[in-house]
């Protein structure tokens, strides 16, 4: 990687780290490269991205940015794992980290505040935003759905009767 090459990964990176919401450091254990392919597979699925960056350059990259409290994270081999919802980072990683033990959650952060192992995991039990989204539209629907039933019950009831007593007469 020459210069010229470093200090493009080094914008990149640190455009990424003034747009997204939450960023997850690792520890790479020995992943394979099928094992790195399925992770960013999941994780731009679910609209995350994981990317393996030196830890030099991903330094220089988090200076004047939010995320600078993760620089003492960045020791060892690592991965970073990042998205604009702060879940979803966290619950590929976590996920993917129970079925493999090769890959080991180092830390966080969201925004300015650093996160350990144990709120990283606690943020990924969390619903995502697309989860919670639907589950608002779900509520919203809820009552119109139930005026409607009431609205339509009592002619549904008069119907019945009158089928009921139409019966009863041609017998």
């Amino acid at each position: 990687m020459n210069r010229t090459q470093k200090e493009e990964s080094v914008a990149e990176l640190n455009r990424t780290f003034n747009e997204v919401g939450v960023v997850v450091v690792t520890r790479n254990l020995g992943l394979t490269v099928a094992e790195s392919s399925d992770l960013r597979t999941k994780a731009r699925e679910a609209g995350a991205s994981f990317k393996v960056a030196k830890n030099r350059l991903a330094r220089l990259a988090i200076a004047d940015t939010p995320y600078a409290g993760i620089e003492e994270m960045l020791v060892g081999p690592t991965a970073l794992a990042w998205s604009e919802d702060p879940v979803a980072a966290t619950k590929v990683v976590a996920d993917f980290a129970k079925s493999n033990d090769r890959l080991e959650i180092v830390g966080g952060a969201m925004g300015e505040d650093v996160l350990d192992v144990a709120k990283v995991k606690a943020l990924a039990e969390l619903p995502s935003l697309d989860e919670l989204r639907a589950k608002i539209v779900g509520l919203v629907n809820a009552p119109a759905t139930k005026i409607a039933q009431l609205a339509t019950a009592p002619a549904a009831k008069l119907a019945r009767v009158f089928a009921a007593q139409g019966a009863t007469e041609d017998a």
